[in-house]
């Protein structure tokens, strides 16, 4: 399930206590990033465990457009975690949206 980056930013600006991940690269997260903790999609098989307790909670995940995070969602979907989300257009869109507010 997708989530649009409108609604992503709108409850980051709430301060709710989000599942937030980031599946980029350290370097692209060191550039820039909103404040999502930082799980390469390479690395993401090594940190399942970590994410065990969220297998049936609301888990936000993105990445630089959506690509890298889409594939992210369905791994952990294919592992039986039941609200993953995807964030369409990534980090990319997310700036966009501000610039235009």
């Amino acid at each position: 399930m997708d989530i649009s980056v409108e609604e992503l930013k709108a409850r980051l600006e709430k301060g709710e206590n989000l599942h937030f991940y980031d599946v980029r690269e350290e370097h692209e997260y060191e550039e820039d990033n909103l404040g999502a903790i930082l799980i390469p999609l390479a690395e993401l098989p090594d940190h399942v465990s970590e994410l065990e307790d969220l297998k049936d909670a609301e888990i936000i995940i993105h990445c630089r457009s959506g690509a890298r995070s889409g594939k992210a969602v369905n791994y952990l979907e294919s592992l039986g975690f039941t609200h993953a989300r995807n964030v369409v257009g990534g980090i990319l869109a997310f700036r966009a949206l501000e610039e235009e507010q």
